[in-house]
């Protein structure tokens, strides 16, 4: 027996996670920057919020989050009725802890007549305190249906918001946060990989820097990124994202050569996720098999943090007029 984790030894993890999978009558969703052997197992692979819209769709009693917190927490909130285990509780995000609730809800009440738009990579407590949630792939389409005299927050991601800000030409107040993947990343070296592959495009996702999407020809969502490595022109993309969707881009298109884009000394795994990277085989086993560690929410405050998810896909779908964007 393993005195760590409680697993016996010479475990078939695959075998029995496949079991318990059946026997849990569960749903293992694997986000794109998960390490590949969790990508493979997972019966969806895709962005957070689309993950947790196909578990939505399932029959299943159980949803096995391989992502990070804010990721389970938003399954939950849109399958209250599921059992939501995240494999590693401690998995969190730095821009959910960013922009601590109480924080928030001062900012917001020191700009009453400002809404509030937040990306989705908060928690539910600052959801239940936004107006509209977005998606890094829904953000522009959103914008364009708030009145251009509205006055907006958007937070917590600085980044995004001010990437959003230069292209539409709006005027928000940015929280400060960033994700530590995307700061990460490095001009220097970015240039120098270019000039290693000339010709080669480079798409960046927008919680990159400007100094680093500035340099790009494509800027989107990990899912939008993942559908230009599929059509772009040429056989090199150098890509500016956490690099464990480069597996889904291997298994997409393999004869194409796909680079992630580098940190500060050229060579580090600084752009790797560090709460991603603490989901592995033999804590989904666990989680599995003990139904631990489980997201559990106040019904009040799963009801508030829906409101303004319920908010984003209206409005993503088109189906929400500008009457209906008033302050809060």
């Amino acid at each position: 027996m393993n005195a760590i984790t409680g697993i016996p030894q010479g475990i078939d993890l695959r075998a029995e996670i496949d079991r318990l999978r059946k026997e849990r009558n569960a749903v293992i969703l694997g986000h794109y920057y998960q390490k590949p052997e969790i990508q493979d197992l997972s019966d969806f692979v895709g962005d957070s919020l689309e993950l947790s819209r196909k578990a939505a769709e399932t029959d299943a009693d159980v949803i096995a989050f391989c992502g990070v917190r804010f990721m389970a927490e938003t399954a939950k909130i849109l399958s209250p009725e599921k059992i939501v285990v995240l494999p590693d509780m401690d998995a969190g995000c730095s821009l959910e802890d960013s922009c601590p609730p109480a924080q928030f809800k001062a900012f917001r009440e020191a700009h009453p007549d400002h809404i509030a738009l937040s990306y989705i990579n908060c928690s539910a407590e600052v959801k239940a305190l936004s107006d509209i949630i977005v998606t890094s792939s829904s953000a522009e389409k959103i914008l364009a249906q708030i009145p251009k005299d509205q006055k907006i927050i958007f937070g917590p991601d600085k980044h995004l918001g001010g990437y959003l800000k230069r292209k539409l030409g709006r005027d928000m107040l940015l929280w400060p946060g960033v994700c530590i993947v995307h700061e990460a990343f490095s001009e220097t070296e970015l240039l120098k990989l270019k000039a290693q592959h000339p010709g080669a495009p480079v798409a960046a996702h927008p919680e990159c820097p400007p100094h680093i999407v500035d340099h790009a020809d494509y800027i989107g969502s990990t899912s939008g990124i993942l559908e230009f490595s599929k059509t772009m022109p040429g056989d090199t993309l150098i890509v500016a994202t956490e690099p464990h969707i480069i597996h889904q881009m291997q298994k997409a298109v393999p004869e194409k050569n796909f680079i992630g884009a580098p940190g500060a000394d050229g060579n580090c795994n600084c752009n790797i996720c560090p709460y991603m990277a603490l989901n592995t085989m033999e804590k989904l086993y666990l989680a599995l098999r003990d139904l631990q560690p489980r997201i559990e929410m106040e019904e009040g405050l799963r009801l508030a943090a829906k409101k303004s998810l319920d908010r984003m896909l209206e409005m993503a779908s088109g189906t929400v007029g500008q009457g209906d964007l008033g302050t809060r």
